[in-house]
């Protein structure tokens, strides 16, 4: 092409001794704009009929390609690569230039392959989120560290072009560097490594709710990235949470819940043991008319006859024979009530327990799983139960501890 050129350039009159600069200038000019016509035909040209192909097929996974502009990118390599193919051509005799032209086309080039593999790295990356898995197993710290890798090779390519070195020797000499590429990339790697403890072990993923104390985080997990946990609390504010926290601190992961039959209620009435007795015939009857024990009443009323009279027990003593009491007769009843309820997995476990008594009376505590695990409608279910609980207890002759108020106090000094 110089050749070709010059021989047009040396029949201008009135340039003798300047035709290899005006020959080297117009061959520039034409390599500038074979290279802008060569851009326009690409991205418009052969881009856009990749793009209409693509977009025409069944699968929504290789739209994401065009979304993230991966096609649209490599047009700009080709512009580049014509610039540093035929610029030493041009200016032969200008070796310097021809240097200096070649190596920020080659610069240039480099810095779009990077993109173009960033932008491929993020497409995969939401091709793979539009599959299930990807919450059980996050792997956006992977796609980062390999995005890491990849500027830092294309930083390394850029300083062995520009002081005209091989990249090899460079490489070679990051054995050198180690030390201060560990303390430069500490907290990546530290959270890589993490990333990879979690992931391998399914600690956590996308949509589990989270409690990280620490942190003062509760809630959602947003996004696993490879030096932070993002988790939006129930508050709607957003908690960023070290992701190496997750593996040197404990947490709660509330996954097992959520992936369970019925969400837990683990809650205890506490009983002022001044109000606990046996049961007289009068109590017995009143406790008879109660729908969900008239059976159990009758089965332990004919357990306890059958009992006292094979062992000969005296009614002289209440402390003599077997007898049935208000507490035992009321937990009977919790356990059949929540049998009963209607918002009770009946296929978890039903438990209405006597725990050990505290200086706060005798704990009843109340041991089932609602079937409905919406935090708001859990917290529905758990009152209304409590609610009732609460309220039929005095049916069973019953008190609820309570530590003495003002109000307390007052009518005590009175009397």
């Amino acid at each position: 092409m110089i050749k070709f050129i010059h021989q047009w350039v040396d029949k201008v009159p009135g340039i003798e001794g300047y035709d290899m600069l005006v020959t080297s200038a117009v061959a520039m000019a034409t390599i500038g704009l074979i290279a802008i016509l060569s851009f326009y035909l690409v991205r418009h040209g052969l881009i856009r009929l990749i793009n209409k192909l693509i977009s025409k097929t069944k699968s929504n996974l290789d739209d994401i390609l065009i979304k993230h502009k991966v096609f649209s990118r490599i047009a700009y390599l080709v512009p580049a690569y014509l610039i540093y193919k035929l610029t030493p051509d041009a200016l032969v005799d200008y070796p310097w230039l021809s240097n200096i032209i070649t190596t920020g086309a080659a610069v240039y080039i480099v810095i779009i392959i990077a993109l173009i593999v960033d932008a491929f790295i993020n497409s995969l990356l939401e091709i793979y989120h539009s599959f299930s898995i990807s919450k059980r197993v996050p792997i956006k710290s992977f796609a980062q560290v390999a995005k890491l890798i990849t500027y830092l090779f294309a930083t390394i390519v850029i300083a062995s072009l520009i002081i005209g070195e091989s990249p090899l020797k460079l490489f070679a000499g990051l054995g050198a560097m180690t030390a201060v590429l560990m303390l430069v990339f500490k907290d990546p790697i530290l959270g890589f490594v993490a990333g990879l403890q979690l992931s391998s072990n399914r600690m956590v993923a996308i949509g589990d709710w989270v409690d990280i104390p620490q942190h003062e985080a509760s809630g959602d997990v947003l996004e696993i990235a490879l030096t932070t946990v993002k988790v939006r609390n129930f508050d709607n504010t957003i908690t960023t949470v070290p992701t190496q926290s997750l593996i040197n601190d404990s947490f709660k992961n509330w996954r097992g819940m959520e992936e369970s039959s019925g969400r837990r209620i683990k809650r205890s009435i506490f009983i002022d043991v001044n109000s606990i007795e046996f049961c007289d015939d009068e109590a017995l009857s009143r406790y008879s008319k109660i729908d969900y024990i008239k059976e159990y009443l009758e089965a332990k009323k004919n357990e306890v006859l059958a009992h006292n009279e094979q062992t000969g027990t005296t009614a002289e003593s209440r402390a003599n024979g077997r007898r049935l009491t208000n507490i035992g007769t009321f937990r009977a009843y919790v356990l059949a009530y929540l049998k009963h309820h209607p918002d009770i997995n009946q296929n978890l476990t039903i438990l209405a327990r006597q725990l050990a008594p505290t200086d706060s009376g005798l704990p009843i505590e109340i041991y089932a799983f609602s079937a409905d695990k919406n935090w708001a409608n859990y917290e529905i279910i758990q009152a209304d139960i409590f609610d009732h609980l609460f309220a039929v207890i005095h049916e069973f002759d019953l008190r609820v501890f309570q530590k003495p108020t003002g109000v307390d106090l007052q009518a005590f000094a009175k009397g």
